[in-house]
């Protein structure tokens, strides 16, 4: 999983299909993010001596299955890979495009490519 706190996602699946937003959370363990915009429900919260009761919007979890990050260069959603560069730093990837996404990991010379 390379998606990250910050990152625009588009959602492919689901109600909300078609809607992009930014990453708010991630829940690793659960296989959950939550976007901003996608996966609303109101919250009905009761009037307190703090607050002003009524119903309330929330962004609810979503599946990262239903999620692709976008191409940087054509700001299009797209599947991404991993693979090492010619001096041997891991880079994410978009497949459609074949741009760098960002890098993941410092140049290794074991992965580096030998002249």
């Amino acid at each position: 999983m390379h998606i990250k706190v910050n990152d625009t996602v588009a959602v492919i699946s689901g109600g909300d299909k078609g809607k992009r937003g930014k990453v708010l959370a991630i829940n690793r363990e659960a296989g959950k993010i939550t976007v901003v915009g996608v996966g609303l429900v109101w919250k009905h919260v009761k009037a307190s001596r703090n607050a002003q009761g009524g119903r309330l919007s929330k962004e609810m979890p979503i599946a990262i299955s239903n999620v692709l990050l976008l191409d940087p260069r054509d700001n299009t959603p797209t599947r991404t890979g991993v693979r090492y560069a010619a001096d041997g730093t891991k880079e994410l990837y978009a497949k459609t495009s074949g741009t760098t996404m960002r890098v993941l990991a410092k140049p290794n010379p074991k992965y580096a490519k030998k002249a």
